[in-house]
């Protein structure tokens, strides 16, 4: 594993200040910005939309209760061990980095603004840049748009992406969040070992 490794703040580049809770919500406030997990020479950068509530007070990555990003790294055999939310930081021991396209807490993706997305597109090309992970997967078909909105319109497959990253390729992965119903459990853990057979094809 690579000796310097790097928790990042979400908000060093792209505001000033971090998200309000919103008045009158039940739920409870964010104990703080969930950090990117970086290093230079990553197998995989897994990139989602945003972080739920339930992560945000928790401060850990993917920690919704119906989430199924955790049992799916296992099953897929793209870590030895099964992991939970409280692990995420570990996700580095594997080569494997994580970040979010926005920083601020929701309970779903359609609070998100425009501009949001668009500050959040830049800051990942150059999070992307600057530590050049092998392979990106995107977590959800909401994010590829965002990126590529001219390919909106056509019809998305899982896997590998025409586009890229500047020289970095991208893979598409289903959202692993438990309000995604378009895909079962089956197709989503057939995605994560396709993922595992592309990054062990790259090493």
């Amino acid at each position: 594993m690579p000796s310097k490794v790097k928790w990042v703040g979400q908000y060093s580049k792209t505001t000033t200040k971090p998200p309000q809770h919103p008045i009158g919500r039940s739920l409870p406030i964010p104990k703080r910005v969930l950090p990117d997990y970086l290093t230079h020479g990553l197998r995989v950068l897994f990139v989602g939309i945003n972080p739920g509530m339930r992560s945000a007070s928790v401060g850990h990555h993917f920690a919704g209760y119906s989430n199924r990003f955790w049992k799916l790294l296992f099953d897929s055999a793209l870590v030895p061990e099964r992991l939970s939310y409280e692990d995420d930081r570990r996700l580095l021991e594997w080569q494997l980095g994580i970040t979010n396209i926005i920083p601020r807490a929701t309970s779903g993706i359609d609070g998100l603004s425009q501009h949001e997305y668009i500050i959040g597109t830049r800051r990942l090309h150059d999070v992307v840049g600057q530590y050049r992970p092998r392979l990106v997967a995107l977590l959800g078909v909401t994010i590829y748009r965002s990126l590529f909105p001219d390919s909106s319109r056509r019809r998305f497959r899982l896997g590998y992406q025409p586009q890229t990253l500047g020289e970095t390729p991208i893979f598409l992965l289903p959202n692993p969040s438990g309000r995604n119903a378009h895909y079962s459990y089956a197709v989503m853990l057939a995605a994560f070992q396709e993922l595992r057979r592309a990054i062990d094809a790259r090493d």
